[in-house]
């Protein structure tokens, strides 16, 4: 018996929901942190670099050294377990952020915050692969991602809200506290299909060693994997475009949250679930188009993001990156939909954790990056220096583009149910 049959059809979609809402929550957490950058830097007297590494080396290298550890558990484990569990840790964490005196205080607790997401995404996306035939985890992965537009809204706007009244700090207690609610509602919401199907025995698990390297065997899956890392990497510097705004553009703290978070957000929503809808058409036809889709995707959003960049007023700048973000954005769930096609039901959650790792780990770095290159081209130029690091950090997403074009070619021969 599968798994997917042992639900109605609107049962399905109700806990796909439910799924999405966890997902968008911790995606709060993140965008509100997002908009507080500048605030954060000023009380602690931070370089561009030490920000980056604060952002993104701190939340996610924790993260993916995680990752890996409680996919293994979510192999046979109780996902349903695991999801609340990881919302619980992440939401305490990210109030404690809020209570840091120093930035190596601060540090830690956004270590927690990354710690405790890590546990979420890979036992989601096990859940809803479970939860769904093949033929609609394109559109279920498309609107699961999509999830995360209101909650960036929420983030971005309501963090330079409750920082322009309150204060930053406040901002992120307020953030962290609001999410705890819904570690219960999901307990309750959610349905482990193992319960009735039986959990497999430790014998029964195909080993770690065996599994990876199945997967390495799949060229189609390295190939979607080194995409992830080198997507992953240039990514990471959009992290810094509130700063940009802030900085290059003139735009107040408060303007920059709302009209950044209607940005993202909207696009978000419309390329993921664009995305994962595109891919179940295309698929049927010919499943390369996971690759193909997700490729176009890339080059053509990495190119456009960099012409956004010098665009000479706020008003072209937001419109040219609400259009490049949202064609990045459509790569998302045909990229997630190969994975799962090509990795076998059997080391589903280690494959997705395994992408997970070397996409979070080269996000941080994306980062780090992005703030060093800022801090370097800002000795000679004060004011441009984060325009060019953020540019030259659009070359990784096209790059990720054509090698995805380039390895197409190997799905069809290696699909797994």
């Amino acid at each position: 018996m599968m798994p997917w049959t042992l639900y109605s059809e609107q049962r399905r979609w109700v806990m796909l929901a439910l799924l999405s809402i966890v997902y968008a929550s911790s995606g709060f957490d993140v965008y509100v942190f997002g908009i507080l950058f500048e605030p954060i830097r000023h009380d602690f007297h931070l370089s561009d670099a030490l920000l980056g590494f604060l952002s993104g080396v701190c939340l996610l290298v924790p993260y993916a050294l995680v990752a890996l550890p409680v996919a293994r558990w979510a192999e046979r484990g109780d996902r349903r377990l695991i999801v609340t569990l990881a919302l619980g840790l992440w939401s305490v964490m990210t109030a404690l952020c809020g209570l840091a005196q120093s930035f190596w205080q601060l540090a830690v607790a956004r270590a927690g915050v990354g710690a405790g997401e890590s546990g979420s995404i890979p036992t989601a996306q096990s859940l809803i692969a479970d939860y769904f035939p093949p033929a609609q985890r394109g559109r279920a992965f498309g609107i699961w991602y999509a999830a995360a537009s209101p909650a960036t809204l929420l983030g971005y706007a309501m963090g330079g809200y409750l920082t322009t009244s309150l204060g930053w700090r406040m901002a992120l207690i307020v953030a962290g506290l609001t999410n705890l609610p819904l570690a219960l509602v999901s307990y309750v919401g959610l349905r482990e299909p193992r319960r009735r199907l039986g959990f497999p025995m430790a014998d029964e698990r195909e080993s770690f060693r065996e599994s990876m390297r199945k997967l390495r065997t799949k060229s189609s899956f390295v190939y979607l994997l080194a995409a992830c890392v080198l997507y992953s990497f240039g990514f990471g510097a959009v992290a810094f475009i509130p700063s940009f705004m802030i900085r290059s553009l003139h735009v107040s703290l408060a303007e920059t949250g709302l009209a950044f978070g209607v940005v993202l957000s909207v696009a978000s929503l419309l390329g993921q679930s664009g995305g994962g809808w595109l891919a179940d058409r295309l698929a049927k036809r010919d499943v390369r188009w996971l690759a193909w889709l997700a490729g176009l995707a890339y080059a053509v959003g990495g190119a456009l993001q960099a012409l956004a960049l010098i665009a000479p007023t706020d008003q072209r700048f937001l419109v040219l990156t609400f259009c490049a973000l949202t064609i990045i954005m459509l790569g998302l769930a045909p990229l997630v939909a190969g994975v799962h096609a090509v990795c076998g039901q059997s080391r589903r959650a280690t494959a997705v954790a395994l992408v997970l790792f070397t996409g979070v780990l080269f996000g941080a770095a994306g980062q780090y990056a992005a703030g060093v290159l800022s801090d370097v081209f800002g000795l000679h130029d004060t004011v441009g220096g984060l325009r060019y690091a953020l540019m030259a950090m659009m070359l990784p997403i096209l790059l990720a583009g054509f090698v995805l074009l380039a390895g197409a070619r190997a799905l069809p021969s290696d699909l797994e149910a």
